[in-house]
This record gives C-alpha cells, sequence and structure tokens, in this order.
C-alpha cells in the first residue's frame, strides 16, 4: 500500500510508503491521503500525525515524470486536488502533526505545512524547489509558508528554491520541536501535551487561529492560475527534463 493507515492508542498515523521513490507524491498517493483523511475524520481519534517510510524522506515531492506533458487543463486540475486532499486537514476534528523524517520538498514541504504542527528529526531538509524547475509550488507552499515564517523568509525559500536544514528551520518558526529517535513515540508524547483536552475546544481554538491570517481559500486559487500558467512556459519544460536527465537547466533570459 502507498499510504498506511494506523491506529495506535489514541491517535492516527498516515505513513507514506514509497520508500523506493523517496515517498514522492504521485496522483493515485494523493488520492490515497485524501482517502486516508476521510478515514482519519469519521475515527475516534484525538491526534493525526503524518509522516513517511523509511529514514531518508519524509516525501521528496512531486513525481515530475507524472507532470510533463499535461495539457494546461489537467495541470489546473491537478493544483486544485492536490490542494483540496491538504486542505482536510483544516478541518479535521483533530489537530495534526507532520513527523518530517529526512527530507519534506516541494509538495511534500507542502504536506506539512497543512499540517497543524511540525516535528523533524536532526537529519531533516526543507524546501520548495520548484523554480529550478522554471515552475512554482502548486499545492498551497505560496499561501501557507509566508503565513507560518513571514513573507520575507518565504520569499526567499520559493525565490532561491534553497533547502533549510533543522537548525535553521527551528529558528525561524517552520518547525516545532525535534523529535529524537525514536520518533514516532517521540511525536505520540507531544500529541499527548493537547490531545486530553476536549475535542470542540481544540477545534475552536485552530479555527480563529487560522482564519486570523486570512484570505487562504482566494490564495490558493491565485496560486491555482498562476502554476498552472508557469507549467506551460518553455522553462518548465526544459526544467523538468533537466531533471530527469540528471543535467543542469538552460532557462531562457525573457
Amino acid at each position: 500500500m502507498a499510504v498506511e493507515l494506523t491506529f495506535p492508542e489514541e491517535f492516527a498515523v498516515i505513513t507514506l510508503n514509497r520508500p523506493q521513490a523517496l515517498n514522492a507524491l504521485s496522483f493515485a498517493l494523493i488520492k490515497d491521503v485524501g482517502a486516508a483523511l476521510d478515514e482519519v475524520s469519521g475515527s475516534k481519534a484525538r491526534a493525526l500525525i503524518i509522516t513517511g517510510s523509511g529514514e531518508k524522506a519524509f516525501c521528496a515531492g512531486a513525481d515530475i515524470k507524472e507532470l510533463q506533458d499535461r495539457s494546461l487543463s489537467n495541470q489546473r486540475a491537478g493544483a486544485e486536488f492536490g490542494q483540496a486532499v491538504f486542505s482536510k486537514l483544516d478541518r479535521l476534528p483533530m489537530a495534526s502533526i507532520a513527523l518530517v523524517n529526512g527530507y519534506a520538498f516541494g509538495g511534500g514541504l507542502e504536506l506539512a505545512l497543512a499540517c497543524t504542527f511540525r516535528l523533524a528529526t536532526p537529519n531533516a531538509k526543507f524546501g520548495l524547489p520548484e523554480i529550478k524547475l522554471g515552475l512554482i509550488p502548486g499545492y498551497g507552499g505560496t499561501q501557507r509558508l509566508p503565513r507560518l515564517i513571514g513573507e520575507a523568509r518565504a520569499l526567499e525559500m520559493i525565490m532561491t528554491g534553497k533547502t533549510v536544514a533543522m537548525p535553521e528551520a527551528l529558528a525561524i518558526g517552520l518547525v516545532s520541536r525535534q523529535a529524537d529517535a525514536p520518533a514516532l513515540p517521540a511525536a505520540m508524547q507531544f500529541a499527548k501535551e493537547f490531545s486530553a483536552y476536549g475535542m470542540l475546544a481544540q477545534q475552536f481554538a485552530r479555527e480563529p487561529v487560522q482564519r486570523a491570517t486570512g484570505g487562504l481559500q482566494e490564495g490558493l486559487r491565485i496560486e491555482a492560475d498562476l502554476s498552472t500558467l508557469a507549467y506551460r512556459t518553455a522553462d518548465a519544460e526544459e526544467g523538468m527534463r533537466a531533471l530527469i536527465e540528471k543535467r543542469a537547466a538552460k532557462f531562457q533570459d525573457r
């Protein structure tokens, strides 16, 4: 199974299980994540933990081979689909924790950003490298990242595609805490700090904080528009081809 759902103790755990592909987000995997979130929503779990299989990656991003040679309508539908699945995390009756073990790049970081909290192992690395492919984030990264770490730091990550390691991730608030080994018990212990309180109160506490930053859904629509336009450019075609061919991309001047 590409996505595993278990219920240890009073928690739900979703594990992305494509370790051979660094848990990359194929469209099938995103669909399975959505189905798992629906099941969690109807469960009695008091918190959700999302993590990746293996020690190398939480999720290394989108499956680039699936993104090539798509029509604009299919690309727009794909962005909206990913956004809709990740937005289910906002509507869960329980809080969610992204337990980042290793790489969280592109769509993987966007999935982590959609969670209520982010815990990470010492080897975790974060980034939105879409700019290196002539693209921009399309699953919520342009909207959730500045709400979390501020506009200037978010623009630096998005426009340079830089990789952020754990010390910096902690310092800028991208990660709440470091999760030392064994990581899953550490995440469950963190969840117990809030899961013992009333579920309705927890939900009511989250909602006004999320609304305080304002305009998320409108921002997601704009992101979907622009990520779709970016996909049609010659730079995007060159960037994806260069990645697959394992060479440096040659972008146009205009």
